[in-house]
Parts: structure tokens; C-alpha cells; sequence
């Protein structure tokens, strides 16, 4: 294993333990070269966690190197691409998954590739968990310094959305776009950063028509009647991301068999028009494309053939991903995606989200009685490849979680508004510095070993309650360099929610949505909650106990929290009392 570059800038790596001396004999021949005298130390951290696939976990290390030719001395990290990430990738080697270090074909550069909506409906809380996920990643890899092209297509052109404007009596292409734009107001509800290019399929024509050509030329597809298909038995890796074998699929499970076809697992490339149908002129006819074959040609369109990441949900492994494979191999034998990753799915009260059961949620109606920050703090509380349950129980508790972080770091900005922001993080306890230090490494560490964010937020605890003491107890009041131990752990808690895509652009303003969301969901008005508490307080002062522990049951069951301060009693959203109950009683 070789540095790709020099000493440059701070960052984590992981590697095989056995490896580590490889590296530092590696590094000692460059900086010989350089005639620089060099100190090496590995530092070690901790390491990954072995997933069911990974033959062993990866030590997760980091380098202090120390030159004579410093004026300074100093440390630095070592900067080494090739080591940095591990992702869980269901590659076409590994049809189960299996963990790899994550090396881009362009050092310090990324392509990736997720597939868009079909936009004829609003989006529902599916689609949240797929761009929150990858947002994640798009997020994380800006953090490691990548500099990264996204790609998310927008399919404009398909069946859905034909039957939706029929029924509606509107043109396809309008209602797309109208159901487009309600998307990308979803997205920036729930804090996704806009992908580097959104391409339409509608706009491609071109490109989708060319790649179909080329797999006509290549004598992977055949003509009936206006319609294009690839024929599955002309690609004998097919079935290779899936594992899937071609006798497995069974003519008729998944759509009509078309007796035109040679193989029943053939799929259109291309279909011909048909009356009320939008269409496109084409060497077959008028029509247009199939599913499959749109994201084929825009990602070779933006990345080439040759890629780093293809995202998506895991229904989309199979036929979708497939059949992306098979048509892009075929148009291009240098056709190359590094890894393919995919999110789990959303179960709501564990079972299957589905239409047919009616348990499905539209993004507008969860965020109605949630707010968004809350949504994605939920959806990133499990590890984006596992099956993800939805339920109020579960949106409860992010939204009480979020409030705890907000209001923790509200209180920690309004001390520190008094006094000289400005501090020298080599000047703060020992104590501080510890926690500090963890939660980075923490940080970096989960991140690096396949996103895992649900130990990121976890990890997270411990530097709110240090500054929870140091606001509010009697000993943290009195701690030396008090000032500077908050600001150094607001400015590390907000770097990593800056990562995470949980920054507000104000605690306040996001508190007062948070209360306004749980006032919603408990069927109160404010000053209807201020009567309560005005009651509860003549109760108190005429020593009716028993009807002041009866006003805080009444407003704890629907999700208000009385608190008693020096300033009087105050309120805050908190997880229903039934729901509480439930929650003690399932552990």
C-alpha cells in the first residue's frame, strides 16, 4: 500500500493492523528523499467494528509526525486518501455486501450517482430516508475534503406519472415538474443540500437514444413492433449485484408477461407510443424510454462509464440496479461503478410501508406534527443500510432529543454572548479536553467505519451534559475557565451538526417550532397551557397538592413538561407520558 501524497492536513484512517508498518516504512522513503529527518508515531484510537461480512475490523489510527524541518517542530496528520473510509458496499463481487476501503478512481475527487424520484405524487417518508442517507454521505465526503459531483436524476417520463395526469386531466411533464418542485421543498425542509446536477429524463433524449443504439449495435437488444428490449441472455453476468439467477425469475411475478418477448427477464429500452402518450422521435418510431435505461445514460452523461458510488433504496437492487448494470456493461465494456450502496427500508409499527396496508406517510404530513430536524435526526438514529421503524413513539423521541441539543446549546450561545467569544483550545481543563477529544474521535471514527451515525448522536451525551454542568450546577458555576470549556464544546458539538446536516441557522427560531409542533400535537394553545400553569401555581400556593400533581399529569400525557426554575415554572415538549410508559415497559 503506497502514500498517494505527502504530509498535508488533519484526518483519521483506518487500516489492518499489520499494514501499519508497511506505511510508516513507505512514509520514512519519502521524507528521505526530501532529506528530512522524521518522526513517526501511531497513534492508536480504536477500531472498527467487524460487520457480518468483513473478514476483521480495520484499527482506526492517526499519525504524528514530527520534521526537523519545522522551524516549529509540530504535529501534523497524515493526509492518505486510499485510507480513509469504509463503506458497505453490495458490489458486483459481493453479492451480500461486504465492507471495502473507500479509494475514488480520481484522488480528491467523487463521482456518485443516486437515483431520483419518479415525481407524480408528493413524497412520502420513504424517499426522506434515501436522500437524508445519502445526504449524509454527500456531507461527510465535503467534510473529508473530496471535492464531489452528486448526480440525482428526476424522472419526468414514466407510467405513474402518464395514469396520474390522465387522471387529472394535465399535461405529464406539468404535473411532474409541479411534483418536482414540491420535492425539492421537502429536501430543503429536511436540510439536503442540493446535489451538483438534477438532470430530467426529458431533457436527454439524446443521450438515452444514443446508448440505445449502441446496444442494438452490439447485438444486445432486439426490435418488435416500435419497442426496444435488452435480451438478458446476451449478458451472462447478468444477476451478478442481485445475486439472483435468470431461473429465478419467474415469468409473470413482478409485471405482465409480454409474449413478444424472447426471455420473460428482457426489459423495454424503449417503448412505442401509444395515444395520449407523450413521445419522442427515434430510429424505432415515436415513443419513449424504459425505466432502466434513463439512469444509464445520465450518469454516463455527467460521470462517464467509469464511476465511484451508485446509490439508492434497497428495492432497487433488483430489477432496477440489474438492469442498470447489464445496459451500461454492454454499451461500454469499460463500464465501472467502485461501489454500490443501498439504504434499508421503512417499516411503520414493524410492518412494511405500503400503500395497500395504508400505513403511508407523505414528508408534509409527518412534518405537520414534527419538525423536520426532528425527522432526520430520527431517520439518521439507525444506520442507514438497516430497516428503519417508524412510529410516534420513535418521532417523539428525536423531537424530545432535538430539543435537549437546541436548547442545551441556545443556553451555552446566550452565556457566551457575554463574554469574549474568543478562546486558545490549549487553554481549557484537562477535563474538557478529554471529552472533547472522545467525542471527535468518536466522530471520526463511526463516520469513517460505514456512516454510522446512530453512535455519532450517541456520542454526543456526554459533551451536552458537561455543558449542562457548567451552565446549571453549582460546581460547574464555579470551574475554572469556565467560559473557554463551553465554548471550546459548543464549537466541537457544532462542527459535528454541521456534518450531520442538523445545524439550524437559529436555536431560538427552531426551539419556538419545536414547541409550536408539540402544542399541535397535544390539541393546546399556548395560553391554554399558561392557564394550566397559572392553576397549577394558585393550586400550589393554597397547598393543593394533589390538584397541582393532577395539572402536571393532565399536560404530561399529551407531551408538556412543567419545569419549576428560580424564575418560576416554564414548559417544554417532551415525549407523552403514555408513550413513556410504553417505552419503560418494551425495555
Amino acid at each position: 500500500m503506497l502514500l498517494h501524497q505527502p504530509i498535508s492536513r488533519i484526518t483519521f484512517g483506518a487500516i489492518a493492523a499489520e499494514e501499519i508498518d508497511e506505511v510508516i516504512h513507505t512514509l520514512g522513503r519519502q521524507k528521505a528523499a526530501a532529506a528530512e529527518e522524521t518522526d513517526v508515531v501511531i497513534q492508536h484510537i480504536g477500531q472498527t467494528k467487524a460487520s457480518v461480512h468483513a473478514q476483521k475490523p480495520c484499527v482506526i489510527y492517526r499519525m504524528v509526525v514530527t520534521s526537523n524541518k519545522k522551524r516549529d517542530g509540530g504535529v501534523q496528520w497524515i493526509k492518505t486518501p486510499d485510507l480513509e473510509l469504509l463503506l458497505e458496499s453490495s458490489g458486483l463481487r459481493f453479492s451480500e455486501g461486504q465492507k471495502q476501503m473507500f479509494t475514488p478512481k480520481n484522488p480528491g475527487k467523487v463521482g456518485m450517482y443516486v437515483c431520483g424520484v419518479t415525481a407524480y405524487d408528493l413524497s412520502h417518508i420513504g424517499h426522506a430516508r434515501v436522500y437524508v442517507s445519502f445526504d449524509v454521505l454527500f456531507r461527510y465526503l465535503k467534510h473529508l475534503e473530496y471535492e464531489v459531483c452528486y448526480v440525482r436524476n428526476v424522472t419526468d417520463v414514466d407510467d405513474k406519472i402518464i395514469a396520474r395526469a390522465n387522471e387529472l386531466g394535465e399535461d405529464p411533464l406539468s404535473l411532474s415538474r409541479r411534483y418536482f418542485d414540491e420535492f425539492r421543498c421537502d429536501m430543503s425542509y429536511l436540510h439536503c443540500i442540493s446535489p451538483s446536477v438534477e438532470p430530467r429524463v426529458s431533457d436527454h433524449m439524446p443521450q438515452i437514444i444514443d446508448m440505445i443504439k449502441q446496444i442494438l449495435d452490439n447485438g444486445c437488444a432486439y426490435r418488435v413492433d416500435g419497442d426496444v428490449y435488452f435480451s438478458v441472455d446476451k449478458f451472462p453476468e447478468y444477476g451478478r449485484l442481485s445475486g439472483r439467477k435468470l431461473e429465478d425469475n419467474r415469468a409473470g411475478e413482478r409485471v405482465t408477461v409480454d409474449s413478444r418477448k424472447r426471455n420473460p427477464a428482457d426489459f423495454a429500452l424503449w417503448k412505442s407510443t401509444k395515444e395520449g402518450e407523450p413521445f419522442w422521435e427515434s430510429p424505432w418510431g415515436p415513443g419513449r424510454p424504459g425505466w432502466h435505461i434513463e439512469c444509464s445514460a445520465m450518469s454516463a452523461a455527467y460521470l462517464g462509464y467509469s464511476f465511484d458510488i451508485h446509490g439508492g433504496g434497497v428495492d432497487l437492487v433488483f430489477p432496477h440496479h440489474e438492469n442498470e448494470i447489464a445496459q451500461s456493461c454492454v454499451a461500454c465494456n469499460k463500464s465501472n461503478i467502485s461501489y454500490w450502496m443501498h439504504n434499508g427500508f421503512v417499516n411503520i409499527d414493524n410492518e412494511k410501508m405500503s400503500k395497500s396496508l395504508g400505513n403511508f406517510f407523505t414528508i408534509r404530513q409527518v412534518i405537520d406534527l414534527y419538525h423536520p430536524l426532528a425527522v432526520r435526526l430520527f431517520l439518521m438514529g439507525t444506520h442507514y443500510r438497516s430497516p428503519i421503524n417508524y412510529s410516534n413513539e420513535q418521532l417523539e423521541s428525536a423531537s424530545d432529543r432535538v430539543f435537549y441539543i437546541y436548547q442545551t446549546l441556545h443556553d451555552c450561545e446566550e452565556v457566551l454572548s457575554q463574554h469574549h467569544k474568543a478562546h486558545c483550545k490549549d487553554n481549557i481543563p484537562p477535563a474538557t479536553r478529554t471529552c472533547i477529544d472522545k467525542f471527535h474521535n468518536d466522530f471520526e471514527i463511526s463516520m469513517l467505519d460505514d456512516l454510522h451515525t446512530p453512535v455519532v448522536l450517541a456520542a454526543m451525551s456526554d459533551p451536552l451534559k458537561t455543558i449542562n454542568d457548567l451552565l446549571h450546577t453549582r460546581q460547574g458555576k464555579k470551574e475554572e475557565l469556565r467560559i473557554q470549556s463551553l465554548s471550546a464544546l459548543e464549537e466541537e458539538i457544532k462542527s459535528v451538526l454541521s456534518v450531520l446536516g442538523l445545524m439550524p441557522t437559529s436555536y431560538a427560531e427552531v426551539l419556538q417550532q419545536l414547541r409550536e409542533k408539540a402544542l399541535k400535537r397535544a390539541g393546546l394553545q399556548e395560553d391554554e397551557v399558561s392557564q394550566k400553569i397559572e392553576q397549577r401555581t394558585s393550586a400550589r400556593k393554597n397547598k393543593e397538592y394533589e390538584r397541582s400533581d393532577a395539572i402536571r399529569k393532565e399536560l404530561a400525557e399529551v407531551g408538556i413538561a412543567l419545569m419549576d426554575g428560580p424564575k418560576g415554572t416554564f414548559w417544554r415538549p417532551t415525549v407523552p407520558l403514555a408513550l413513556q410508559e410504553h417505552e419503560v415497559n418494551s425495555s
